[in-house]
């Protein structure tokens, strides 16, 4: 698969290298031309380097690696290089005390489908810190990640699935784009337990066979 990344930050960084580990042909966008080559060496290869827009047209996944409130006025202005593309969005709305940012309005995926109508833009990779999507392969107590996957396109959310498949983990369907907004809140509620609190949100939801309660005997 070719997959163009824009940004060069952690998230960037983190999972474009398990992407290339498994054979896939990743081209680095950055603004900065010295941090996309850095990046691009670090992973190895064969990644290649070019600017955001050469980044968005060469891949046929664009992964927008990029901090919330940046990330759709990028995609605005490559909408044009993103026609067509799987837009995948990891970014985190979250702000001073683990405030929403989108609260009462479109969510950050919806925003990047907005900017760049022609893109199909799935929503993934949001619930965790980058270290553990460092991780080869971030498997807890026997047990492969889940990371949910929100879209409207079977095609993009294919791809992505793969995607999450080549990251270690297991992919699972979370609804259409609607619901991407969920997925942020989470973060932004799982953020303020794990950092806030230092509680353990894992421990918030029951094993799946109480999730309707507890079977009768």
């Amino acid at each position: 698969m070719r997959i163009g990344v824009l940004g060069t930050g952690n998230m960037a960084d983190a999972l474009a290298t398990h992407w290339v580990r498994a054979g896939h042909e990743v081209v680095i966008g950055g603004r900065d031309a010295h941090n996309a080559e850095r990046l691009a060496a670090r992973l190895g290869g064969g990644t290649k380097t070019a600017g955001l827009r050469d980044a968005a047209a060469f891949g046929q996944v664009v992964l927008a690696a990029l901090p919330f409130g940046v990330g759709a006025a990028v995609a605005q202005e490559l909408s044009t290089a993103l026609e067509g593309k799987v837009l995948l969005d990891c970014s985190n709305p979250v702000g001073p005390g683990f405030r929403l940012l989108t609260e009462g309005g479109p969510s950050a995926a919806q925003q990047l489908a907005a900017a760049a109508p022609g893109a199909h833009v799935v929503k993934a990779f949001n619930l965790c810190h980058e270290d553990v999507w460092r991780m080869r392969p971030p498997v807890f107590d026997g047990r492969p990640l889940a990371v949910p996957v929100c879209g409207d396109d079977e095609t993009a959310l294919a791809r992505v699935r793969e995607l999450v498949r080549d990251v270690g983990g297991d992919p699972v369907a979370g609804g259409g784009l609607e619901r991407a907004g969920l997925l942020e809140a989470a973060a932004a509620l799982f953020i303020a337990l794990w950092v806030g609190e230092g509680a353990d949100a894992q421990a918030i939801a029951p094993p799946l066979a109480y999730a309707a309660g507890p079977s009768p005997r």
